[in-house]
């Protein structure tokens, strides 16, 4: 997503001033009265950000493996832990299942025990609904829907063999799903609407036909002939221009055609495939969401497991989604590979407000790394952990030193969201892991940041490069005013230059580290001399996160 880089600096003290006005920690927010609006999505300066009893919320989360939260007892004793890492919020799944044993009979224990136990340790929620699907597969359907093929059917493979994948284009199916869903709707409002301790809720997980790109039962190859909708090509009419490129390629290459089939449409191929399934389970995901809202308008998103060679829903169904599912705020990544960057980056487009609900397989470091590059770079409204409890002692200490610092950070990060006051740094990974340690140059104001991921000293010999950085490679830079920047991160080294075409020079004045006390700025100890290298560089030690202010000034 394109940054603007306008100078709109302030003077320290206001930032100060400003921080001292805004909320630091979910703790804070706590303590203020309750708005009578419920959590929802708002641009402020640039940028889509999650408004909480009327403040901006950044969510610092941790998403629970997926049957963590179908036991009370179990999940009582992961509560402390998820304190102790500076999580504001968790994201917890909701089962169909459990919630509904019998047709049209609820039981909500699990929900409240959940509501019950955030509260108590002053966490806000995130549910996810594993309704029809859960990474695909319809496992989490009640035992009513999963041993009545005849009223609940499936999907089917080419040769008829049906998946244990409930059909998307079975009314009966979406009909049970939505029943289901506006009773946790209707029951977190009863519960819930006074509080706000749920902010948001996805529908669904990870949607898509496995291991074909599409259903083949009669009834979707009936529909797969049929012409394509017309509520799809008349949204592809209307944003033609704005279109996600491989879909507008496959539209336009064959007439911009309206009224014929798929293929007609479209091609043949994975492609069309894709956009077929995507059209079909956007309906009937959109319709269960829409259905939900109308009882409790909670901000609503669909997530994706993303693959090596693609995922759904991607930027190139976008289109399909918004077209057929409008009760859909946002699409979500699921981040499980080290080319994190790359995928972030890929969601974070106009008119897709960026949540990265799952992230994971990485040491504690460097998804923190992680959090930082979206927050700063990306305007991410929230980053999640995925099964934080599963992780190590040594990585949930980590996680937590590095959630700490975050929170410390969290009123500048979202005063200056989208304002062009603040930028992300992150090597980026290929999927074979390796990383690209090029030096990174970035532009702040009126300097320019470049940052290295070598060791900066002592100088390379000829014939000896000088070695990586050890550990995870990242952070954000904030700027306070003309001169004055705070850098938070971990294994860098920070030089500066001047932004303009004048032959000035760019000089450190002062590095100072220090930390956030009660919103309020804490200096410790001055960097200058040794620590900088007698004003060479700023570094950001390895395998730990710091925050350090530098003020630079310009001479000749």
């Amino acid at each position: 997503m394109p940054r603007s880089r306008r100078n709109q600096g302030c003077l320290v003290s206001a930032a100060v001033a400003l921080l001292l006005a805004l909320p630091l920690s979910l703790h804070a927010q706590s303590a203020t009265p309750k708005s009578n609006a419920l959590p929802h999505l708002a641009v402020r300066h640039g940028a889509t950000q999650l408004i909480v009893d009327g403040r901006p919320f950044l969510i610092r989360g941790g998403e629970l493996e997926n049957s963590s939260a179908s036991s009370l007892p179990y999940l009582n004793n992961l509560w402390p832990n998820f304190v102790a890492m500076h999580f504001n919020t968790v994201i917890a799944p909701v089962y169909w299942q459990l919630i509904e044993p019998r047709e049209d009979h609820f039981d909500f224990t699990t929900v409240d025990g959940l509501l019950q136990g955030a509260r108590a340790h002053h966490l806000r929620l995130v549910l996810l609904w594993f309704g029809s699907w859960k990474n695909s597969v319809s496992c989490y359907v009640p035992d009513w829907v999963k041993e009545n093929e005849q009223r609940f059917p499936r999907a089917e493979l080419p040769d008829g063999q049906g998946l244990e994948i409930l059909s998307a284009l079975s009314k009966s199916n979406l009909d049970a799903d939505t029943t289901a869903f506006v009773a946790l709707m209707k029951h977190l409002r009863a519960i819930d609407s006074a509080e706000h301790t749920v902010l948001m809720i996805q529908v669904e997980n990870e949607i898509g036909i496995i291991p074909k790109a599409r259903d083949y039962s009669p009834a979707a190859n009936v529909a797969f002939d049929a012409p394509v909708p017309a509520a799809l090509t008349s949204y592809l009419a209307a944003h033609r221009d704005a279109l996600a490129p491989a879909l507008r390629k496959a539209w336009v290459e064959r007439g911009s055609k309206t009224g014929a089939d798929w293929t007609d449409t479209f091609g043949s191929g994975p492609l069309t495939d894709d956009l077929f399934d995507a059209w079909t389970e956007a309906r009937y995901t959109g319709a269960v969401a829409a259905a939900g809202k109308a009882v409790y308008p909670l901000p609503m998103y669909v997530n994706a497991a993303l693959l090596p060679g693609g995922g759904r829903p991607l930027p190139d169904l976008f289109d399909v989604w918004h077209a057929a599912a409008p009760a859909i705020n946002m699409f979500s990544p699921d981040i499980y590979f080290p080319n994190f960057k790359e995928w972030a980056d890929r969601y974070a487009i106009s008119g897709n407000p960026l949540f990265i609900p799952e992230s994971g397989r990485a040491d504690a470091s460097h998804l923190a790394a992680d959090a930082c590059y979206a927050y700063a770079q990306l305007n991410a409204m929230g980053f999640s952990v995925y099964a934080p409890e599963f992780l190590s002692a040594e990585d949930q200490k980590t996680l937590g030193q590095a959630y700490a610092v975050l929170d410390e950070l969290t009123p500048l990060i979202l005063a200056r969201q989208g304002a062009g006051q603040m930028a992300g740094i992150l090597t980026p990974s290929s999927f074979a892991g390796k990383e690209d340690l090029s030096a990174q140059t970035l532009t702040l104001g009126e300097y320019t940041f470049t940052a290295s991921f070598l060791r900066g000293w002592p100088p390379a010999r000829p014939g000896h490069p000088q070695p990586p950085i050890p550990g995870a490679h990242g952070g954000l830079i904030v700027q306070l005013g003309t001169n004055d920047f705070l850098v938070a991160g971990t294994g860098m080294f920070l030089t500066f230059g001047v932004a303009d075409s004048s032959q000035d020079q760019a000089g450190i004045d002062s590095i100072w580290e220090g930390k956030f006390v009660h919103s309020i700025w804490t200096p410790g100890r001055n960097l200058n001399g040794d620590d900088d290298n007698q004003g060479r560089w700023l570094e950001l030690p390895s395998n730990k996160f710091t925050i350090q202010q530098v003020k630079l000034y310009r001479y000749r």
